[in-house]
């Protein structure tokens, strides 16, 4: 049994694979495409066709990269400015310098077990 990941990526799968077998019959049959329009009651010039066929994905295609664009932009603009790297180093030397003064546990018990003799 698949999961539900790989139950999705199949339905993904196979509407990309019948939307592209439109897509190329559309484009390049474009008299079958007229045809089944035809059928339907629907009057298409194969130039208006081919037109829209070409129009809509480049048109799709340049809506989505200026809204990645804009994203980019909105994440950088309201995102805060890193700290400079002296600050981080000093902060690091910081805790270093604190872990070094505290004693181990095993020094304390040591030293504990010296001092109650």
């Amino acid at each position: 049994m698949a999961s539900k990941d790989q139950a999705i990526g199949a339905v993904i799968f196979i509407v990309c694979v019948v939307v592209a077998i439109g897509y190329f019959l559309a484009l390049f049959l474009s008299n079958f495409t007229i045809d089944v329009f035809s059928s339907v009651g629907l009057t298409v010039d194969k130039a208006w066709l081919r037109f829209w066929l070409v129009a809509f994905p480049v048109f799709i295609a340049f809506v989505v990269i200026l809204a990645i664009g804009a994203w980019i932009g909105w994440t950088m603009a309201t995102t805060p400015p890193p700290k400079p790297l002296e600050e981080i180093e000093a902060e690091e030397k910081l805790e270093e310098e604190k872990e070094e003064e505290k004693p181990e546990p095993a020094e304390k018990a040591e030293t504990e077990k010296k001092k109650k003799k």
